[in-house]
């Protein structure tokens, strides 16, 4: 988990088999209007398991971790990427009086048609052999551009992906979080890439966010993938700001 700035807490999660590290392009930014909490998710990076491997399992532990950090406040704003999107709906529901509001990012669970993401393995592999491997593989499921997926990129993926011991899929896929939104009593709003690889066509997620939440606004970021707040650090910023500054 990584903590730091100052303000209204603002709480982020990543996507499956990462860590708080898919934001670290954008912590420092954001912490210079809030305080910004990004967590591991149970089963994930320094976390450990959660009680039970399920939606309720999860969101217990994180709802016991944020009243512990944030005592002061009534309800904190939640910002989840893919996967973590899907947890924190789940968090929102179970745990109403936490979130005062909820921004999705990428997320799959929508009841849409996955795009075709085709990955390699490295076993056996070394060297440059590897590194393009690994690179081709973020290409093919997180980024757009190939400068996107740089030294940094490679070097987390792997660490993070071997730390990960909980099964996401099926707490995603097809429609969980459709299933789950309309218990959702906060505001909930999204963002997502223009090239999202694993939920392509930002129009046809917004059509099926909106059949539960009519009033959802969602931001899309040109130019960038499914890890849009790594590739284009600075618009997702921009429209992050833009939708906290709505009315919850």
């Amino acid at each position: 988990m990584a903590r730091l700035g100052k303000g209204k807490p603002l709480v982020l999660a990543h996507g499956a088999q990462g860590s708080w590290q898919h934001w670290i392009r954008n912590i420092d930014a954001l912490a210079s209007e809030r305080r910004v909490i990004a967590v591991d998710l149970p089963g994930h990076g320094e976390s450990a398991l959660p009680e039970t491997q399920d939606h309720a399992g999860m969101v217990k532990a994180l709802a016991v971790g944020l009243k512990h950090i944030c005592v002061e406040e009534r309800a904190v704003d939640l910002c989840g990427f893919s996967f973590g999107g899907v947890v924190f709906a789940h968090l929102a529901a179970f745990y109403p009086k936490l979130a005062r509001r909820l921004i999705l990012v990428g997320c799959g669970g929508l009841g849409t048609p996955n795009g075709r993401v085709a990955l390699s393995g490295v076993s056996g592999l070394r060297g440059e052999e590897r590194a393009a491997v690994l690179k081709a593989n973020l290409l093919a499921l997180m980024l757009h551009h190939p400068d996107s997926a740089d030294e940094l990129a490679v070097h987390m993926l792997l660490p993070n992906a071997k730390r990960a011991r909980l099964f996401a899929a099926d707490m995603v896929l097809p429609d969980k979080l459709l299933r789950i939104l309309p218990e959702v009593r906060c505001r909930v709003d999204a963002i997502w890439g223009e090239f999202d690889r694993p939920h392509p066509d930002p129009a046809l997620q917004q059509e099926a966010l909106r059949t539960v939440c009519p009033d959802a606004q969602l931001e899309v970021v040109s130019d960038a993938g499914h890890w849009v707040m790594y590739e284009r650090p600075e618009a997702f910023g921009r429209a992050l700001e833009a939708l906290l500054a709505q009315r919850a």
